[in-house]
């Protein structure tokens, strides 16, 4: 019990420390809303057309895992800020059962900041079987790299990025209110072009 208080305490220490020293992500700066509230995303930030960042995330047994890894692979990035909310819970429901098996060939990945212990669980509950749900609780890395991280909250805005078997972002939907899904059929369009 002492052990998991001072990891929970240590990652709060770490996502506040990173949260006060981290810049905002001018490139998608205005563009997401909580509500009526925009809210202030850090990070550096991509683009459409940009060779997408490495990063380094944990999966459910906290290995590191990173994207060179899925080398010569066309990905599929679903990015919501909790699998405990009824939305982000839809999200990755729908790339599990829709999408996977349409384009199998596509690596799907959903990154939260959920710790590896609770998306673990959700994925046993909701029989989560094609996705491969990956956490960036420990570096923020991705967040970071991405600009997806929501100031002041430590979570992840809601985004999907497809990349290319070169992991060249032909695909970015920045979910502009965070209370709703994404476009499904801009997300479907995309992967048909790969």
């Amino acid at each position: 019990m002492i052990r998991i208080a001072l990891f929970s305490l240590s990652c709060c220490l770490t996502s506040a420390a990173f949260a006060a020293s981290s810049a905002i992500n001018q490139l998608d700066a205005g563009h997401v809303m909580a509500g009526e509230k925009p809210v202030v995303l850090l990070g550096q930030g991509v683009k459409k057309g940009d060779i997408a960042p490495n990063f380094k995330v944990v999966d459910d047994k906290f290995m590191p895992i990173e994207l060179t890894q899925f080398k010569n692979k066309p990905v599929l990035i679903s990015v919501v800020p909790s699998l405990d909310t009824g939305i982000c819970s839809l999200q990755t429901k729908h790339f599990n059962e829709t999408v996977a098996a349409q384009y199998p060939d596509v690596e799907m990945l959903t990154i939260s900041a959920d710790l590896p212990f609770a998306q673990k669980r959700f994925c046993k509950a909701e029989n989560i079987d094609k996705v491969t749900t990956l956490s960036d609780s420990v570096w923020h890395d991705f967040g970071e790299k991405y600009g997806l991280i929501i100031q002041d909250m430590g979570l992840l805005s809601r985004a999907v990025f497809i990349l290319n078997k070169d992991h060249k972002i032909i695909y970015k939907q920045l979910v502009p209110v965070l209370s709703k899904e994404p476009e499904y059929a801009n997300v479907e369009a995309a992967l048909k072009t790969l």
